[in-house]
C-alpha cells in the first residue's frame, strides 16, 4: 500500500526539485571541471519553522535526499518576537534531527523595524539563511511557501499598485545563484498540513499567523475568504496562475529593458531622453528603475509613483525640477540628457 495521497504529493513535489539541483550540478561540473573529478555530494538544506508546511517539506527532504545521494540538512530561525521562542526554536532542532537530518541548526536574529515588521522578520531571516548557507556550502535552501502563499503575495502586491513585477509573487527559483527552491508553490496549505497529519507529525501553529495586527493575517482569514464568498471557489488558484503569467510577461520585459539600455546611453553612459521616449513604457520604466538602483536608491523603497515622476521628465517635459527619490537619488532632464545620481 503507498503513502498518503498528500504525503507522495509532497515528496514528489521534492523529489523534482532535488532532480532539477542535481542536473544543474552536473551541468556546471561538465562545464568547469574535469570529467574523471570525483563530485562531493550536494547538500541541502531546509528552512523550518515548526509549522504544517515546512514540517512537512523537511520530511519530504529526508525522505528523498538519500535516494538521488543528497546530503540533507535544516534550518530553524529564531526571530525572538515571542515568549519562549527559544525553547521552539530547540524543539525544531530536536525534530529535524530525528527525522535524520544533518546538519541542523537553530539561529537567532535581532528583527529590526525598517518596512514594518513583517518585512523586518524577512529580512532579518534571509540574512540568517544567506550566512548559514554560506558557511555549508549548501546548494540550496527549500522553502515551505505554499500555493496559497502566492496568493497572498500577488493581493499584497496588487494593493500597493507596484505593477506586475509584485503581481508575479514568489518565484520556484530565487536568490543568488539559485539558492533558494520553492517545491510547493503548486500545492495548497491544506495539502502539507495533512500529509504531516497522515505521518503524525507534530507541527506549531505561530500565534503571528492568526494575529489580526498583521498584514498577511487579515488577509489570510478575512481578505480572501471574502473574496471567495463573492467570486466562488478557486480564487486561490486564479491568483497563483496570475502570479506564473506575470512572471513570464515581466521576466521578457526585463529582459528586453536589458538589450535596449545600451542602445539609449550616450558615449558617456549618460541616458538620452529622445531614444527613451522612443520605447515602449513598460521597457522605459524598466530601465529609469534600474538605473535609480544603481544610483543608490533602494530597490524596496523605490515604488511605481517614483518611476512615473522621473517617467514625466521624457514624456512630459515642461522644464520641471529635479525628482528626489528614496536614498537620497535626485533625477532631472540636462540638455536632453536624464541625469541620475546622489543628490
Amino acid at each position: 500500500m503507498g503513502p498518503h495521497p498528500a504525503v507522495a504529493a509532497i515528496r514528489l513535489a521534492v523529489r523534482r526539485v532535488l532532480h532539477d539541483i542535481l542536473t544543474e550540478q552536473t551541468a556546471h561540473r561538465t562545464a568547469g571541471h574535469a570529467p574523471h573529478e570525483r563530485p562531493s555530494p550536494p547538500l541541502v538544506l531546509v528552512a523550518c519553522s515548526g509549522g504544517a508546511d515546512s514540517v512537512a517539506l523537511a520530511s519530504a527532504l529526508a525522505f528523498e535526499a538519500p535516494k538521488l545521494g543528497i546530503r540533507a540538512g535544516g534550518i530553524t530561525v529564531d526571530h525572538g518576537l515571542q515568549p519562549g521562542s527559544e525553547l521552539r526554536a530547540e524543539e525544531v532542532v530536536l525534530r529535524l534531527r530525528g527525522l535524520g537530518l544533518d546538519p541542523v541548526e537553530s539561529v537567532a536574529v535581532t528583527v529590526g523595524r525598517g518596512g514594518g515588521p513583517e518585512a523586518a522578520a524577512r529580512d532579518a531571516r534571509y540574512t540568517a539563511l544567506d550566512a548559514i548557507a554560506e558557511r555549508h556550502g549548501a546548494t540550496a535552501v527549500l522553502l515551505g511557501h505554499t500555493r496559497d502563499d502566492q496568493a497572498e503575495t500577488v493581493l499584497l502586491g496588487l494593493a500597493r499598485g507596484s505593477g506586475i513585477r509584485s503581481l508575479s509573487g514568489m518565484a520556484a527559483v530565487s536568490g543568488a545563484d539559485g539558492r533558494y527552491r520553492r517545491p510547493f508553490l503548486h500545492l495548497d496549505r491544506q495539502t502539507a498540513r495533512k500529509a504531516c497529519m497522515a505521518q503524525s507529525l507534530p507541527v506549531w501553529d505561530d500565534p503571528h499567523n492568526t494575529d489580526p495586527s498583521y498584514t498577511r493575517s487579515r488577509l489570510r482569514h478575512e481578505g480572501l475568504p471574502a473574496l471567495e464568498k463573492a467570486l466562488g471557489k478557486g480564487v486561490v488558484e486564479a491568483l497563483a496562475r496570475t502570479a506564473q503569467l506575470s512572471r513570464d510577461d515581466a521576466d521578457a520585459l526585463d529582459a528586453w529593458a536589458g538589450r535596449a539600455e545600451a542602445a539609449v546611453r550616450d558615449a558617456s553612459g549618460l541616458l538620452e531622453c529622445a531614444k527613451l521616449y522612443a520605447l515602449p513604457p513598460a521597457v522605459r520604466r524598466r530601465i529609469l528603475r534600474r538605473a535609480a538602483i544603481e544610483a543608490g536608491a533602494p530597490a524596496g523603497s523605490l515604488f511605481a509613483r517614483h518611476i512615473e515622476e522621473v517617467d514625466r521628465l521624457i514624456t512630459g517635459w515642461r522644464g520641471q525640477g529635479a525628482i528626489n527619490l528614496p536614498g537620497k537619488v535626485v533625477a532631472q532632464r540636462q540638455g536632453g540628457r536624464l541625469v541620475i545620481r546622489q543628490g
